[in-house]
């Protein structure tokens, strides 16, 4: 079986996405969600992802305990 990609350009993704946000949450909805993953291009995401402590659930869960009073 032959499968066909269709290739789109960055900039109709983009549009596509914004419409579906729009359509799902609204204007304002969606703008709290571009601005809640939005961090101006900055910091260096692999650097961070690997760069956190391997805490366990247990650690997890008596920091929550903490934190909640």
């Amino acid at each position: 079986m032959n499968q066909t990609m269709k290739i789109v350009k960055i900039s109709e993704i983009r549009r596509l996405g914004t419409e579906a946000l729009v359509k799902a949450l609204g204007p304002v909805g969606m703008a709290r969600y571009i601005e809640e993953y939005d961090n101006g291009g900055q910091g260096d995401y692999t650097k961070e992802k690997y760069g956190q402590p391997d805490d366990s659930i247990e650690e997890i869960l008596a920091i929550g305990k903490q934190i909640s009073g």
